[in-house]
């Protein structure tokens, strides 16, 4: 029978370096063999954009290309008629490769590329879609949420009173947490739920909650208790921003917004400040999400609260699923015709 080889004390902090030197090497490698596959179809691209611009090649010689490059590299893939097609979007949509390579797209695999081409024809869209993507780390199916449900228009958009009760650079930060509206389409519940509901259905789906809330949040726990001299009162939904290092309290509300919803949630916030709150936690801050709101509402009931909170609406049909529903007007008209 062989002896067991002694291990040393510092055997298994040795054995994790190494795992984490060899995942690095591994992510390196990728990361460059992504880039030259980029690099490559941008050139393809580029070849095809210049070529069936001429009267002797035309639209019809890209089946023929497809055929002859899949002859040859018959153990690659990536040379398909459509594929081909996309390399040439791609090298229209960024005509300068030199500029290309310097911004946040040309870290993106060739199926978020696809993405951007697919959905957005507006330049300015898709660096800022590819800049949060990259600096993310985004999958393919959310950066396709994201684009569905509009992120680049209600990221940052809801309104605050940061830049009043918080300093600068920390209002700025806190900021970056807000959405407006809240899209949450993944839920299945009824545009008429009551809040216990919508609460409930946020949890089950925690996931999707969290993908929605943005990078960095951690979900703490749903009606989280507080006893005050014998009274108790719940939170509805606490999370914690482990980038920012803050909690961040969110009260749900169906129905359009009232200005005590301020008075509340404010307190909640104070109260999770004063009871969870460690010295090297960023402040807390509160966002209240309801149905429906009247900014010029919010902007006083903002003007008046003393802690750091925003108010936001949230959807429970994407923007475009409700763009699609007849209006009041459009069912109204229908029924006088019946």
């Amino acid at each position: 029978m062989v002896a067991e080889l002694a291990v040393p004390d510092d055997y298994v902090a040795v054995l994790g370096e190494l795992k984490q030197q060899i995942r690095h090497a591994r992510y390196r490698a990728q990361r460059r063999v992504n880039a030259e596959l980029i690099s490559l179809y941008w050139r393809i691209g580029k070849t095809l954009d210049e070529r069936t611009a001429l009267p002797s090649w035309g639209e019809g010689i890209i089946n023929r290309i497809s055929v002859d490059l899949r002859t040859e590299f018959s153990d690659a893939k990536g040379f398909s008629p459509r594929n081909l097609r996309y390399m040439r979007s791609f090298a229209r949509a960024w005509p300068d490769a030199d500029r290309f390579r310097q911004q946040p797209a040309a870290e993106l695999p060739w199926g978020h590329i696809m993405v951007l081409l697919d959905r957005l024809d507006d330049p300015a869209d898709r660096e800022w879609y590819a800049s949060q993507a990259a600096a993310i780390g985004w999958s393919r199916a959310v950066l396709e949420h994201h684009i569905k449900t509009r992120a680049r228009l209600r990221f940052e958009a809801a309104p605050t009173n940061f830049d009043r009760v918080l300093d600068p650079g920390a209002s700025e930060l806190a900021q970056q947490l807000t959405r407006d509206p809240y899209v949450f389409d993944f839920l299945e519940v009824d545009t008429d739920a009551v809040e216990r509901d919508v609460e409930q259905a946020l949890v089950d789906r925690i996931i999707d909650t969290l993908r929605e809330f943005g990078s960095g949040f951690s979900f703490v726990g749903r009606q989280v208790a507080f006893d005050v001299d014998g009274d108790e009162f719940f939170v509805d939904l606490l999370f914690f921003h482990v980038e920012q290092l803050r909690y961040v309290v969110v009260e749900l509300k169906v129905g359009k917004f009232k200005p005590e919803y301020t008075g509340q949630l404010g307190f909640y916030v104070a109260l999770v400040d004063d009871r969870l709150r460690r010295p090297q936690h960023a402040p807390t801050v509160g966002l209240l999400l309801c149905t429906n709101k009247n900014d010029q509402v919010v902007r006083y009931a903002l003007a008046g609260s003393t802690q750091p909170v925003g108010i936001a609406s949230y959807d429970l049909l994407s923007p475009a699923e409700q763009a699609a529903l007849p209006s009041e007007a459009d069912l109204a008209r229908a029924l006088d015709a019946e």
